[in-house]
């Protein structure tokens, strides 16, 4: 069966569900730094980092529910970055293995040009291998590893950053 979906921008109401999403995400220490779950509160100031026309943040959604969801985040807070965003991913686990993922990063991708963004980046963690894949899969390129930066559960663990230069 083929499911259909759309993208939409996130709505402040929204945010629970995107909360709910992200924080799925802790335990399997694959996808986020974060190692407790994040509340809705302290991700209001996040969500409203984001506009439709700059950074967005969008939903992504299959009959009628959020499945899954892309933030477009500024690289390094300076004006001279302003045209190179990093991209975060994530997907309910329901949805995992439906290549959703590629939907998101080419429809990111396609976005680019009205953005203004001319450099994507993506920030993984070195074990997380289908994260990785998916982004070399898109012509990302490995531009930096950060080894042993974080620790997760006491396990050291390499931040890798791939970028891809867009148009």
């Amino acid at each position: 069966m083929f499911e259909e979906f759309s993208i939409r921008d996130a709505e402040i109401e929204d945010l629970p569900v995107i909360v709910d999403i992200y924080n799925s995400t802790i335990p399997s220490r694959m996808v986020t730094a974060d190692l407790e779950p994040v509340s809705v509160e302290t991700r209001e100031p996040w969500f409203n980092e984001h506009t439709p026309t700059f950074r967005p943040l969008w939903v992504v959604e299959t009959n009628g529910r959020i499945c899954a969801w892309v933030s477009f985040q500024s690289f390094y807070g300076r004006p001279a970055y302003n045209h190179t965003a990093e991209i975060s991913i994530y997907i309910h686990h329901d949805f995992r293995g439906r290549k959703l993922g590629k939907y998101l990063i080419q429809k990111s991708i396609d976005a680019c040009p009205k953005l203004d963004i001319k450099t994507l980046l993506g920030f993984i963690f070195g074990h997380n291998e289908p994260s990785t894949k998916l982004f070399l899969s898109f012509g990302f390129e490995k531009w930096a590893h950060f080894p042993n930066v974080a620790e997760l559960d006491g396990v050291e663990r390499d931040l890798l950053i791939f970028g891809k230069r867009i148009g």
